[in-house]
């Protein structure tokens, strides 16, 4: 897909001024990574009359395809030929708007230090996008775009030119001209506009969404004649953060009106919305899972394998139904912060009864952590060289053997929703591995039937309809009569 920007200038203030803001240099052709593919920028014109700036996005179809599981935007099967073969790579789409705000972030905010004096000023601009998926058709590129400043032309593409009766498509060659702008406010308007023409978002739309949107919009949307439409497109028609991002959009135009009505508004909203829907933390979500877990299968002591600085023994001490809670880890520099996080040296006699902290290595067996009711593995076998997975199996199933293991990993399918999360790239930079849910529920299988253990899988996170959530949980559970004996020593 691609987008071009352009501008005129004279002798005293030369068009090539745009290179200084966008902070990208004429002269040079300049490629990043993006979470789909690789953006280049490029200048094919730049003198002092005029200059123009090219944003060209290369997207990797086919990592389109895995990472989104073969479904199509809606979540509906595509065809096999056309999950290859579709128009995310041409048609400008929130797939482009992110890239923008990626490549050109400082200019998007208005940041120029070597030209402030033009980054503050109108430009002469003409922005042209050859491929634009207009759900509303012509009329609605007009209706969004004119009452910003814009001169628009949106040219209908049609479906075949040699078959003119077949009609138009619903795809426009969009050119949007205008001299009342500066270059931050014509960025924003694209990087909130282009995903609303095309109706659709390629990543999760959680509630920091609300503030993009009013942070891109500042300056126009409050007052905008299609704010509800804008609006309930770009949150992908999620009624409550709709309706959230309305209020906070309502009490900017109230605060433009009468300054004195402000505060008294603006808190009851904010409780509201607090109340409504606060955002948890995936590490949150992730402990309070395990927990439910736990309690489910009624143990009582419990190993956290793997627990670096404590966050999870810290929340099983809090439950009086954990009689025994012991962190073990191979850094002794965690287990120094954990003992610090938990103060130790502070419990009373009873509460530092409950609790032990052990350095050790999964890799080996180890005889103290025998006869615990459950052991926790959260987020620590993506961290292991995958040779030296079997080590851990053997030490936990094999060895140790508690009645409960819980183990969670990265759902690497999920992480094309991580919006600034380069395509090809780990969650961690530790990480060695992270699986699809197809990899790890063959691989928990395995460990289950090898060592006499029953496994059921449980998401932790929102479960994405087309890539799963983003953290993976197995629960193995053996009976404690009939699967006291691994497969092997049976066998033996």
């Amino acid at each position: 897909m691609f987008l071009t920007i352009s501008t005129s200038g004279t002798a005293a203030q030369p068009a090539t001024d745009l290179g200084f803001l966008l902070h990208k240099h004429p002269d040079k052709a300049q490629r990043f990574s993006t979470s789909y593919g690789t953006a280049h920028v490029f200048y094919p014109e730049a003198d002092a009359e005029r200059c123009t700036a090219a944003l060209l996005l290369e997207v990797d179809t086919v990592a389109l395809v895995r990472r989104g599981k073969g479904k199509g935007r809606g979540g509906a099967p595509d065809a096999a030929l056309a999950q290859y073969v579709n128009d995310r790579p041409y048609a400008a789409s929130s797939l482009l708007a992110v890239a923008l705000s990626g490549v050109f972030s400082s200019a998007l905010r208005g940041v120029c230090n070597a030209r402030p004096e033009r980054a503050a000023e109108p430009l002469p601009l003409r922005i042209e996008v050859p491929a634009l998926p207009a759900r509303g058709g012509p009329d609605l590129v007009r209706g969004l775009f004119e009452p910003l400043g814009w001169a628009v032309t949106a040219e209908p593409v049609a479906l075949d030119t040699e078959f003119p009766e077949w009609g138009d498509s619903r795809y426009v060659r969009l050119v949007l001209e205008s001299e009342k702008l500066t270059l931050a406010e014509a960025l924003r308007h694209l990087y909130v506009l282009l995903p609303v023409l095309d109706d659709a978002k390629h990543y999760w739309v959680s509630s920091d969404e609300v503030d993009k949107l009013l942070r891109a919009g500042e300056g126009w949307l409050p007052t905008h004649p299609e704010q509800k439409l804008i609006t309930s497109r770009y949150l992908s028609r999620r009624w409550s953060l709709t309706r959230q991002a309305m209020e906070r959009l309502e009490l900017v135009r109230l605060a433009e009106a009468d300054d004195s009505e402000v505060e008294s508004i603006d808190n009851a909203v904010a409780q509201e919305a607090e109340a409504e829907e606060k955002p948890t933390p995936l590490a949150v979500q992730r402990r309070a899972a395990i927990l439910a877990a736990l309690h489910a299968s009624g143990a009582a002591r419990v190993l956290d394998l793997g627990c670096g600085q404590g966050p999870l023994v810290q929340e099983l001490l809090k439950d009086v139904r954990f009689s025994e809670v012991v962190g073990v880890d191979v850094s002794v520099r965690a287990l120094t912060i954990a003992s610090r996080r938990l103060k130790l040296d502070r419990l009373g006699e009873r509460q530092a009864a409950r609790v032990k902290l052990f350095q050790g290595s999964l890799a080996y067996t180890d005889n103290r952590l025998k006869g615990y009711d459950a052991a926790v593995l959260s987020e620590v076998i993506e961290h292991l060289d995958l040779p030296r997975l079997p080590a851990l199996e053997y030490a936990v199933f094999g060895h140790a053997r508690p009645r409960t293991v819980l183990v969670t990993t990265p759902n690497v399918e999920y992480n094309v929703r991580w919006e600034t999360l380069p395509a090809g790239h780990v969650r961690h930079g530790d990480h060695r591995f992270e699986w699809t849910r197809e990899e790890f529920r063959t691989w928990a299988a395995t460990v289950a039937e090898r060592h006499g253990y029953e496994v059921r899988f449980e998401p932790v996170g929102p479960d994405d309809p087309e890539v799963g959530p983003p953290t993976q949980m197995a629960v193995f559970h053996r009976d404690e009569i009939l699967g006291d004996t691994p497969k092997e020593a049976k066998a033996a």
